[in-house]
């Protein structure tokens, strides 16, 4: 049975946003799974603000290719757009990163292993290295 996605993450003392979905998470996630997507975002960390250009010209990446990227960060939220005829400057949406930064918080939330250490399906830190 699929669980609801819509369920708000919580652990007993850490609530997180209950507008953010398991969707959410994944579409972030799949956005930052790229190299060059991750590029995208770390030069927008020192930049604050690019145009589209510019990280084509960074990146060394066809246009083409750069747009896809761009497209595909803009549509998980991590980043907006302004269009400013005939460029678009990027910049990177804090919120949108907070809200998967909660939700990085709660899986390597260090009382995690403590109330997993009694479940069937825990392996011991040690076991997987």
């Amino acid at each position: 049975m699929h669980a609801s996605t819509q369920a708000p993450l919580t652990t007993e003392d850490q609530p997180v946003d209950n507008n953010f979905t398991d969707e959410d998470i994944a579409l972030i996630a799949k956005a930052l799974s790229h190299p060059a997507r991750v590029q995208i975002i770390r030069l927008l960390l020192n930049k604050k603000t690019c145009i589209g250009g510019d990280i084509v010209d960074v990146l060394g990446l066809a246009q083409s290719t750069v747009s896809e990227h761009l497209r595909i960060l803009k549509a998980s939220g991590i980043i907006t757009g302004e269009i400013t005829r005939p460029r678009v400057c990027y910049s990177l949406n804090p919120l949108r990163l907070n809200h998967f930064k909660d939700f990085l918080g709660l899986v390597l939330d260090s009382d995690a292993e403590a109330s997993n250490a009694d479940s069937a399906c825990w392996v011991s830190p040690e076991k997987t290295q």
